[in-house]
């Protein structure tokens, strides 16, 4: 990508440090502890979600040491937004656990998740009041990907982000798959009422800066990979199996109880 970000605070610059050094560990079955200084600064490349999805679990088991559970904290706190009426977000506001998911349209593991892991969560996790899933567009594959993150963006303007975003991943789908023409048949077909609205929606300034305001997020934080999510502060790299996902939700949700108290 070409784009330069803005420059995030030191405190920022040292979490994203962290957060890529996890996901090169995790990727390379290292494990490893190593101090980071505040000069750290979060990487502007982006890597192919292929390269993710041989990636193993996150670091952090679910008993966490001090020092760990001190980095998830600052993670949890850097990504999870809990704004009213996010309509990119799943599950309520409070909730206790929060999975923010940095994801590309053209990447065939980050359907997955949304077709094989997603519904599980929510199940298990979302319906009870445990978890809040938050999306984030982090499109790394040109600009097919941008202008279907655009899109789902505009979605979501009609209250329809869930049922564009789970059409557009019913399937891969790349190139002119997501021409404007091809993304205004799939509104359509997401119930989106407003077909002329979405196209002004998906063409305007304000759609561009959402994406961009997510990308930026995800660059600062040293996100290089599609799918990557951040749960509860634990980073998780690629379409893990719903496994890891539990494990992390779990002792997320036990770290907040036990604070709560």
């Amino acid at each position: 990508m070409s784009s330069r970000i803005t420059t995030p605070s030191r405190r920022v610059a040292a979490i994203g440090a962290v957060f890529a050094l996890i996901v090169a560990l995790v990727a390379t079955g290292i494990a490893v502890v190593e101090n980071m200084n505040d000069d750290g600064g979060g990487s502007g490349a982006a890597a192919s979600s292929d390269a993710s999805a041989g990636a193993g679990k996150q670091g952090g088991a679910a008993e966490a040491d001090p020092e760990q559970q001190k980095m998830y904290d600052q993670l949890d706190k850097a990504t999870a937004r809990r704004e009213d009426g996010d309509a990119l977000a799943l599950g309520k506001k409070d909730a206790p656990v929060v999975l923010v998911e940095y994801a590309d349209y053209q990447c065939s593991y980050c359907g997955r998740f949304t077709r094989e892991t997603q519904p599980e969560l929510v199940k298990k996790y979302v319906d009870d009041g445990t978890l809040r899933i938050e999306f984030r567009n982090f499109p790394i594959f040109g600009k097919d990907s941008e202008r279907a993150a655009r899109a789902s963006w505009a979605a979501g303007r009609q209250g329809k982000f869930w049922a564009f975003h789970d059409e557009l991943y019913a399937k891969l789908r790349k190139g002119d798959a997501l021409a404007e023409d091809k993304l205004v048949d799939l509104a359509r077909r997401s119930g989106v009422g407003d077909v002329d609205r979405f196209r002004e929606d998906l063409k305007g300034s304000a759609a561009t800066a959402a994406v961009k305001k997510d990308q930026n997020e995800g660059f600062s934080l040293g996100v290089q990979s599609t799918p990557s999510f951040v749960v509860g502060g634990r980073p998780i790299a690629g379409a893990q199996p719903m496994s890891a996902f539990e494990e992390a939700i779990d002792a997320a949700r036990d770290h907040a109880k036990a604070g709560s108290k």
